[in-house]
């Protein structure tokens, strides 16, 4: 059912917790599902130099979780926004379909924390 991929990430997940001191965050959940994503990171240069994440789900949410944070670490805020449901999906080397909305919740919680950042610092 899963990849070998996702079940690496499932069993150990990379840069779980928080960052007390996040320049961005970034939250959504699923009612329907119920899984929940809370992404943090910290900005230097205008790249991600930090990442954190906490998620309430099944393995597909912790799995795709965990790959959003190793794929936007230490990319450019321009370049961590372009990773797409489908980018986190083929990283994991697939999604079963029932499950591809996890994917989407990984990347929209990037963008919010990014978003999140930015509201924080125009001015």
């Amino acid at each position: 059912m899963y990849s070998e991929k996702v079940m690496d990430h499932f069993m150990n997940p990379r840069n779980v917790g928080t960052l007390e001191d996040a320049d961005g965050i970034g939250e959504v959940g699923n009612p329907v599902c119920g899984d929940m994503m809370t992404f943090y990171i910290k900005v230097r240069d205008d790249k991600i130099d930090d990442i954190k994440f906490n998620t309430f789900g099944c393995a597909a949410a912790i799995a795709v979780s965990s790959m959003v944070s190793e794929m936007a670490k230490g990319k450019t805020l321009k370049d961590a926004r372009a990773i797409t449901k489908d980018s986190v999906a083929a990283a994991l080397e697939g999604l079963p379909k029932q499950k591809m909305h996890c994917s989407n919740l990984g990347a929209e919680a990037l963008t919010k924390a990014i978003e999140n950042y930015e509201k924080k610092n125009s001015a």
